[in-house]
């Protein structure tokens, strides 16, 4: 691995572009440090100190988690590049649901066209959400998130501060979009998905603090002693190994081509395979049911009704009544994003007009339902996979007391992005390396007892 890494950087091109991918995080870092104009932020990250120190996780915490900590300074990048990936999501589903779009994203520019209707709702997106954040920190108080706060964090509300403040954050957002475009284009990796994971793993150093004053307590005695500090070092690399295997595991169905005689030449013939993901769907279930279920405690907690309240306390994180609507929403969310993004019936046809066919399966009809019922099955395991790696933090975090930013990295979210954007940033530095003779990271050789 190392020689590997050594490789990437004797090839000009490849070196390049992890030079330049290393200047657009280094700029996105210096974005989340600038604070917007109107702002005490001390006083703001004296209350996230002493949020991160409490166990459990709020809405406020996650949102600085993926902000890589711009959100506690109340930074010119504190939306990062969520209303991007939100305004991707909403134009995916409606892609796929939608024929009219679907139309459009089948024609010659059409994906350019659907890029620009994404940008714009991108735009919409970010200017509600900064307005949002305005009238939140200028009336924080009144919000169940900022409990326990009790400084002033807008030296002069107003008008003139709600507009500041949308202007700017609606900026930061759109030029960390502009940014990870030019990560796509000329550096290395997805850069929408890079900018997240940086983010995140900013935010790695704060969580091995923590973890540390768990053991070593400025005061008094701890309660954890060497061997939980193995037990969780073991429990934290074996949750990664699990993630990247489940990660790349996929079931290969097996495609045969058949022979076709054009004139005097034959095309097709051989046999190949179709790679069917286990988890197909990503994190995207995950990140739907975090943000539904924000909506109802966050609107129930305003209105005082007794049985709002009381739907509102089993909505907080931790609670049983939270783990399990958490864990069939994950369930409904993985078997839907397969539902609307995976077409058997087009690609059975797909198969069939190419020649293709499954051995053992009729083409048409019989191809569609078969891979359906294997898709189906798959899921199941990839739903229960994401539902494990997504309660890990939640249980850790209540059950053992663990601060929320250290659970955070055993699981749920944002080990997720990270392990995913991590295997495919390496998977195309790979591909250069192979492309030019070079060794990639995993030494292929030829198995024993096998010709």
């Amino acid at each position: 691995m190392i020689s590997a890494f050594a490789n990437a950087f004797r090839i000009p091109e490849l070196k390049s572009r992890i030079i330049f991918t290393l200047w657009i995080v280094v700029i996105t870092r210096i974005g989340a440090a600038i604070p917007v104009p109107g702002v005490d932020a001390n006083a703001l990250a004296r209350f996230f100190q002493t949020q991160q120190q409490t166990q459990g996780g709020s809405l406020l915490a996650l949102l600085n988690i993926f902000s890589g900590g711009a959100l506690e300074q109340m930074a010119i990048f504190s939306l990062t590049i969520m209303p991007y990936i939100s305004a991707s999501i909403i134009f995916q589903l409606l892609t796929a649901v939608i024929p009219q779009l679907t139309k459009i994203s089948r024609e010659e520019g059409g994906r350019q066209k659907i890029t620009q209707y994404t940008r714009y709702a991108t735009v919409l997106i970010a200017l509600f959400q900064g307005f949002m954040f305005a009238r939140a920190f200028e009336n924080p108080q009144s919000l169940p998130m900022f409990r326990g706060l009790t400084e002033p964090l807008v030296l002069n509300p107003g008008i003139a501060f709600e507009l500041t403040t949308v202007i700017t954050l609606t900026s930061g957002t759109i030029f960390m979009m502009w940014l990870g475009e030019q990560i796509t284009e000329r550096g290395i990796g997805n850069g929408i998905s890079m900018l997240i994971a940086t983010n995140i793993l900013a935010r790695f150093p704060a969580a091995v603090g923590l973890a540390y004053q768990m053991f070593f307590p400025s005061y008094g005695e701890s309660k954890y002693n060497v061997i939980h500090g193995l037990l969780f070092i073991s429990m934290f690399l074996g949750v990664i190994a699990a993630v990247i295997v489940v990660t790349q595991a996929q079931r290969k169905i097996t495609v045969q081509y058949a022979q076709r005689t054009v004139g005097r030449k034959i095309y097709g013939g051989g046999q190949t395979y179709m790679p069917l993901r286990v988890n197909y769907s990503g994190v995207m279930p995950v990140i739907f049911a975090q943000a539904i279920l924000m909506f109802p405690q966050t609107i129930f907690s305003f209105v005082q009704v007794d049985w709002l309240q009381r739907i509102s306390s089993w909505l907080v994180e931790g609670h049983e009544v939270y783990l399990i609507v958490y864990s069939l929403m994950i369930f409904f969310f993985s078997y839907f994003w397969v539902a609307t993004v995976f077409n058997p019936i087009q690609i059975a046809d797909d198969l069939k007009k190419h020649g293709g066919y499954v051995p053992g399966v009729r083409p048409g009809k019989p191809t569609a339902e078969f891979l359906d019922y294997t898709m189906t099955r798959i899921t199941f395991a990839g739903a229960v996979f994401l539902t494990i790696v997504a309660v890990i933090p939640i249980v850790l975090s209540n059950s053992l007391n663990i601060p929320y930013l250290t659970a955070s990295f055993f699981g749920g979210t944002s080990l997720l992005i990270i392990v995913g954007v991590l295997l495919d940033t390496l998977r195309q530095i790979e591909t250069h390396l192979l492309t030019r003779n070079y060794e990639g990271f995993l030494k292929k050789g030829r198995m024993r007892g096998r010709i």
